[in-house]
């Protein structure tokens, strides 16, 4: 326990019941100021002897800056959970609020997750080079197909797209020298075209206004 005292940490998990919590709790949790995920009630979840485990919550609690150990339990104290878990990183514990990435468990819907205070998922979850890379071959085959010329224009569509787009958003936004330099040359590409067109047809036409 001494060790757990002296641990500072901005995020933590905690596991709560239903019929040890204060009828208040998501006011509490609201009023703390604290960014909150609350899982769906996991009420299906098994024991390794077969046995229903009793219906629980997990909850995710982020804090502005590092906080002790103390701190933490002395809130989640106050909603009669357990013992508050320190967090490393949160993406993880939040596919775990639906058992995501555990087939042997029972899956719970994204849709059902109850956030508090301006959590967001997005806000801790930081793309791998690999997936930033994709993204942006995938934007410029968006710019491609719908023949795309102003960066401008990129970022409005990008942004109009919601949440489908987000990520795609994120990474033209954050890479405005790479995209805006190849709209520019597509609109130069789209120019020489045009003036190569026009010299075209104005030959045509001077030769047949000769015959």
């Amino acid at each position: 326990m001494t060790e757990k005292k002296s641990i500072k940490k901005r995020h933590w998990a905690f596991v709560a019941y239903p019929e040890s919590l204060p009828k208040d709790w998501i006011d509490q949790l609201k009023l703390s100021g604290l960014k909150v995920a609350i899982s769906p009630l996991h009420d299906r979840d098994i024991n390794p002897t077969g046995e229903p485990k009793k219906p629980h919550y997990h909850v995710i609690i982020s804090y502005e800056g590092p906080t002790t150990f103390n701190n933490v339990k002395g809130f989640t104290d106050s909603l009669n959970a357990t013992i508050p878990q320190a967090l490393e990183q949160v993406q993880g514990y939040y596919r775990y609020l639906t058992h995501e990435d555990n087939p042997e468990k029972a899956h719970y819907s994204k849709a059902d997750i109850q956030t508090l205070n301006g959590f967001n998922i997005r806000d801790f979850v930081e793309m791998t080079k690999s997936e930033v890379n994709r993204c942006i071959r995938e934007i410029q085959q968006f710019i491609m197909d719908n023949d795309i010329l102003e960066y401008a224009d990129l970022l409005e569509i990008l942004l109009s797209g919601g949440e489908a787009m987000v990520d795609w958003y994120d990474v033209a936004s954050s890479h405005t020298l790479l995209f805006t330099a190849y709209l520019r040359s597509r609109r130069y590409r789209a120019e020489k075209k045009q003036t190569v067109s026009d010299g075209t047809s104005e030959q045509i036409n001077t030769a047949e206004e000769e015959h």
